[in-house]
C-alpha cells in the first residue's frame, strides 16, 4: 500500500547461510518460475540426501523453460569450511542438470565474515 513493490520473477531474489542455504535450495529449485536470483552462502545439499533429493526434484532440474529465466545462482563457502565438499558436490549437481552457478571460494571457515562478505557481494548482482 504505501511502497512500490515488484513482484515478478526478475525482481525477485532468495538467499540463506548455513542451513538457511539448504533451505533456499529446497525453496527455489520447485519454485523456479518465481525467483530471478538464487544465493547460496556456505552450504549444499548434504551427501546423505543428495541422491534422493536429485530425484524429487529432477523434473524442475531439468526444466529447461524454468532455467531460461534464471539471472543468478550464486554460491559461495570458505576455503576451510566444513561444508566445502557438499557444496562442491551441489555444484556439480546444478552443473549436471544444465545450470551455470557462480561459485566465489573464499579464505577462511565457516564464520559471520564470510556471509557479510557473500551477502555484499551476492546484493551487489541483484536485479540488474
Amino acid at each position: 500500500k504505501t511502497y512500490r513493490v515488484q513482484t515478478d520473477r526478475n525482481n525477485r531474489a532468495i538467499a540463506g547461510l548455513s542451513m538457511g542455504g539448504g533451505q533456499t535450495l529446497n525453496i527455489a529449485i520447485p519454485h523456479l518460475n518465481r525467483f530471478g536470483y538464487i544465493g547460496v552462502f556456505s552450504s549444499g545439499i548434504p551427501a546423505n540426501v543428495s541422491d534422493a533429493w536429485e530425484r524429487e526434484h529432477l523434473a524442475e532440474l531439468d526444466n529447461a523453460a524454468a532455467k531460461r529465466g534464471l539471472r543468478l545462482l550464486w554460491f559461495g563457502t570458505g576455503k576451510r569450511d566444513f561444508v566445502m565438499e557438499t557444496t562442491q558436490s551441489t555444484l556439480s549437481l546444478m552443473k549436471k542438470h544444465g545450470f551455470a552457478p557462480v561459485f566465489v571460494k573464499s579464505e577462511g571457515g565457516h564464520t559471520w565474515l564470510n556471509w557479510r562478505d557473500y551477502l555484499s557481494e551476492f546484493a551487489s548482482l541483484l536485479f540488474r
